[in-house]
């Protein structure tokens, strides 16, 4: 089984990939488009020449790695995919060939954890848009919704939403999943030390009340704006535990 996670960045989607690593029967991998996203979008991230030299810049290197073997002979093959990094040049169709699952977070409380890491986010930064398009071509391929699971209900019952989300993907729910060992995983991107400090100090889903959605400033609120009509599409289909 392949599982491709789509997410967009500061949306938990570094604790999904870690709960996915916890189980025996898992291997991950963490954003394998990375690179080619920066070598063919021409944006400047931090860490580039890192995260260049890390990874495959051709996405049909990517595609093949996607849907191919599963590393170390696991029966689950958890893929960690920012949404954004699906430029129009890069081919969808090995899509069909996973399960397609999508992470969802308020855009508000995305944009407000973006801004602290890489200033000035813009709408194509935080990967809702691509995300609602992804989660269009499934459903219409399918005719019936994908997978979505929202980050902010995860995180109020942990144990509860990890159940339920393997449940509708069609996998055992495995307890381990609520836990691993501080500082990082084998799977992490060269990019961890930038973006991953606080994931890499956590040692698992832990229930936590809901935090009010941040107030953004007036540049930052306009690119919510833009943001919130995808989000309330998908949110419409999130799963309810």
């Amino acid at each position: 089984m392949r599982i491709a996670m789509w997410s967009g960045p500061r949306n938990l989607s570094t604790a999904m990939m870690y709960a996915f690593a916890a189980r025996s029967d898992c291997a991950v991998v963490d954003e394998p488009f990375y690179a080619a996203y920066l070598k063919e979008s021409g944006e400047v991230h931090p860490m580039q020449e890192a995260i260049l030299a890390s990874q495959p810049q051709s996405a049909s290197e990517v595609i093949a790695q996607c849907l191919g073997p599963v590393p170390d002979g696991k029966d689950i093959f958890y893929q960690k995919h920012m949404s954004h990094h699906m430029l129009p040049a890069f081919p969808l169709a090995w899509t069909d060939d996973v399960i397609n699952v999508f992470l969802l977070r308020h855009p508000a409380r995305v944009i407000a954890s973006y801004n602290e890491k890489r200033e000035k986010p813009v709408l194509d930064d935080i990967g809702i848009r691509q995300q609602a398009e992804l989660f269009n071509r499934q459903m219409t391929l399918n005719g019936e919704p994908p997978v979505v699971i929202d980050s902010d209900d995860l995180l109020t019952d942990p144990a509860t939403g990890l159940q339920a989300l393997c449940e509708a993907i069609g996998i055992p729910y495995d307890a381990g999943m609520l836990s691993w060992p501080a500082g990082g995983n084998k799977a992490d991107g060269v990019w961890a030390e930038h973006w991953y400090n606080a994931v890499w100090a956590s040692t698992g889903l832990k229930a936590a009340a809901r935090k009010p959605v941040p107030v953004l400033s007036e540049t930052l609120q306009e690119v919510c704006e833009q943001a919130l009509p995808y989000y309330y599409q998908l949110e419409k289909y999130k799963l309810t535990f």
